[in-house]
């Protein structure tokens, strides 16, 4: 070391006083002291964060919660309403289903009870004595002027009920499938004057119709029961609109199969088309049996249909018979209201059963045929 470096560190030696010291120990508290401060608060800082985290948490569950509630009752609030709603329509379902079944019952019980019984000036809704001899006076008794069995009225409804129904479908499914798949001029024009004749009421035709089959000689026939009841425009529409949903796809494959026409339309059509065949086929029967008007215009007591003889037949030899079945003389040749309720609750059971046991098809049939594509 030199002698000058030895001087200047000698100086600064003496230069370092108490004073100096003390001054620098002062410094030295002070930054601990700032250290301290700042770790304190940082402490602090962080303890805050978690507060703040710790209260933000808090307050999304209370939201969610807040949100479940709402959701909750809005749930609570809505099945409320729902329940609400099915009591209002299932209360005026079972209204409307009572008004309709209470006359279908009133008939029936009608149909059981005595005649006294029926004529009380205070109806009873269940009969006290179950009167079955007023089906059997039905059974047994004929029509007035004495033709005319109920057995033999049964015979020619089914006969016209069969063959009616029967010719009508083949004649709906030939004609709905030219209207529908030929082609051929005029068709469009044709299929609108077939509509317009359903605006004309059936009733129009009778007058023309009854002076024609009278001067063919056809009264108290079968055709004149059935002719009438072949042809049907609504029919014809009906299954006009179920074969244009059809694919064309399908008609040209049967073509490249070698099917014919008629074959494509027996072995393709018909099969695709069978509900609404069935419920056209249940529909035309039901028309058939229920018909009035036309029967009883054209054919003799001999020739009569189920409704036809239910209107006819119960007045004087059926109502002696009955007077003296009940023991009521004064009653001999007065119709009794509870033979006609029998003999109507006899023509309305096998349309009954016919159309509980076929109601699917009837309803899917004709639901079907308002569908497109």
């Amino acid at each position: 070391m030199t002698d000058i470096e030895n001087k200047d560190l000698f100086e600064n030696n003496e230069n370092t006083t108490p004073e100096t010291e003390s001054a620098d120990l002062g410094e030295e508290n002070v930054v601990k002291d700032n250290a301290d401060e700042m770790s304190v608060v940082s402490a602090k800082d962080s303890a805050l964060d978690q507060t703040v985290s710790a209260v933000s948490s808090d307050a999304a569950i209370f939201e969610r919660n807040v949100t479940d509630f709402n959701v909750e009752k809005e749930r609570r609030k809505q099945k409320v309403g729902n329940v609400l709603k099915n009591v209002l329509v299932y209360t005026v379902l079972t209204v409307c289903a009572v008004l309709a079944f209470l006359p279908f019952y009133w008939m029936v019980i009608s149909s059981l009870k005595t005649e006294m019984e029926y004529r009380q000036s205070v109806p009873t809704f269940f009969p006290h004595t179950f009167m079955w001899k007023n089906y059997e006076a039905v059974l047994s008794q004929t029509s007035s002027g004495g033709s005319g069995s109920f057995v033999q009225i049964l015979i020619n409804t089914l006969v016209v009920g069969f063959f009616s129904t029967t010719i009508g479908v083949l004649v709906t499914i030939i004609t709905a499938y030219a209207l529908a798949r030929m082609k051929f001029k005029g068709k469009n024009i044709l299929f609108t004057l077939m509509l317009a004749t359903m605006m004309i009421p059936g009733e129009m035709y009778t007058i023309t119709n009854y002076l024609t089959v009278s001067a063919w000689g056809w009264r108290d026939t079968f055709t004149v029961m059935i002719l009438p009841f072949l042809v049907s425009v609504y029919y014809i529409y009906l299954l006009r609109n179920n074969f244009m949903q059809i694919p064309d796809s399908l008609y040209k494959a049967a073509k490249v199969d070698g099917l014919s026409d008629m074959g494509y339309l027996v072995k393709v059509m018909v099969p695709l088309t069978a509900p609404t065949l069935v419920s056209i086929t249940l529909l035309k029967f039901i028309g058939t049996w229920n018909s009035y008007i036309w029967p009883r215009l054209v054919n003799s007591k001999d020739w009569q249909m189920v409704t036809n003889w239910v209107t006819r037949g119960f007045t004087d030899r059926i109502g002696t018979v009955s007077g003296a079945l009940y023991g009521l003389p004064g009653y001999g040749s007065e119709t009794l209201t509870t033979l006609k309720m029998a003999a109507v609750c006899m023509v309305s059971l096998p349309l009954f059963i016919l159309f509980i046991t076929c109601r699917k098809y009837i309803m899917h049939g004709v639901s079907k045929s308002g569908t497109k594509g």
